[in-house]
């Protein structure tokens, strides 16, 4: 069997991240596997655009927020490339809508708190005042709005490809179409088993998303994974200026629904999407064809809330999320096999992943992460207790 150093499988936005991390610090050998083509659109990775804030509502994000726009910075200067644009971000709460539908666990209150706590500045507006700022809007009259000036766009497709390439430059190899059978401790190393035959490493990083589960099952690591099947809506506003990224921030609206938006960037076109409202779903069953409930849903708040932002359908797509039932990353060795780390994105962890990259390099050589991470363990009880109850933040 070949030996590497260490093997990551998965090369998705944590993946290829972690790939570059370790590829800077050991050099070659250092492998990279992924499943499908790079770039592919199966997964959770693909696409143009996320958002990235210090806008966080419980503290063991919070405290990772400005350490991974650190990181992030670190990754387009040693690049040259731009992956980070700042919009400026908001953050929406119609109070109204959210107590007559009892929905919702994010309210204004808890970003301010941690924004005090880790010593974030910010700005509150009433409807009118967010109004004033973005005439674009249409509040209803009963919502807060909570202002970031840091807030922006992560270009996430651009980011993987970023990663991949300087873990080539400092050495990586990539193997790409290969799909891991199964990863399987051997010894004080790991066994990855392709169709290509089996290789060796001694360290192994799994980052499978919504296919961990059946790339960790001959470790006898099970985890209690939902996976729901997301989309995003690009619409071909005509008034492109209004909606330019220097003049329209990214934004979350926590309402009856809890819907996120973007000014025009990667298409010409603005792009809204829902936060956990998808159907669940497996990696292998899931479905590419939008569903048209849900396109109803968001072009009729768009028509209500923020009507020039709309206009023909570009396109929808449908990507995935793969929760854990608190829904909180996974971020650990395997407890029996440490020389397998696992991560898991929950769904919301692209934010992070330049940072994530790191402290998956921390931990797959068997050092103390650099920051902390005692929340994301795989021996927390909401991924042992098989009682624990699925506790979605939405």
């Amino acid at each position: 069997m070949a030996g590497y150093r260490v093997i990551v499988v998965g090369l998705g936005g944590l993946g290829s991240a972690a790939l570059y991390r370790l590829a800077s610090e050991l050099g070659s050998g250092v492998l990279g596997i992924e499943q499908f083509g790079l770039g592919h659109g199966r997964g959770a990775s693909q696409d143009h655009s996320r958002i990235i804030r210090l806008a966080q509502h419980q503290a063991q994000y919070a405290a990772l927020a400005a350490p991974a726009y650190k990181a992030w910075d670190e990754v387009e200067g040693e690049s040259g490339q731009q992956i980070l644009t700042r919009t400026g971000g908001l953050v929406i709460e119609d109070r109204v809508a959210r107590r007559d539908t009892a929905t919702g666990t994010r309210n204004i209150e808890g970003y301010t708190a941690m924004f005090d706590r880790f010593g974030v500045g910010y700005e509150l507006l009433d409807a009118d005042e967010l109004v004033s700022r973005w005439p674009q809007f249409r509040p209803g009259g009963d919502e807060q709005a909570l202002y970031q000036p840091e807030s922006g766009i992560i270009d996430a497709a651009r980011a993987n490809a970023v990663h991949i390439a300087l873990a080539r430059a400092h050495g990586a190899e990539i193997r790409a179409d290969t799909p891991v059978r199964a990863v399987r401790p051997d010894g004080d190393g790991v066994a990855v088993v392709t169709d290509g035959g089996t290789l060796r490493a001694d360290r192994v990083v799994v980052a499978g998303d919504a296919w961990s589960n059946q790339v960790l099952a001959e470790t006898g690591t099970t985890l209690p994974l939902t996976v729901l099947q997301e989309q995003v809506t690009y619409y071909s506003t005509p008034h492109l200026a209004e909606f330019a990224p220097s003049r329209f921030p990214v934004f979350m609206w926590h309402g009856r629904h809890n819907f996120y938006g973007f000014p025009v960037y990667g298409e010409v076109a603005t792009k809204l999407g829902q936060h956990m409202g998808g159907h669940e779903t497996t990696a292998q069953d899931r479905g590419f064809e939008p569903d048209p409930v849900r396109r109803e849903r968001y072009a009729g708040f768009v028509s209500e809330h923020i009507p020039r932002f709309g206009g023909p359908e570009l396109y929808s797509k449908t990507c995935l999320y793969t929760v854990p039932p608190d829904q909180n990353f996974v971020l650990d060795t395997l407890p029996e096999h440490p020389q397998i780390t696992v991560a898991i994105g929950a769904g919301h962890a692209f934010k992070f992943a330049a940072l994530i990259g790191r402290l998956l390099t921390d931990l797959a050589l068997d050092r103390a992460p650099s920051y902390p991470i005692d929340a994301f363990t795989l021996t927390r009880p909401a991924l042992t207790d098989p009682a624990f109850p699925r506790s979605f933040h939405v």
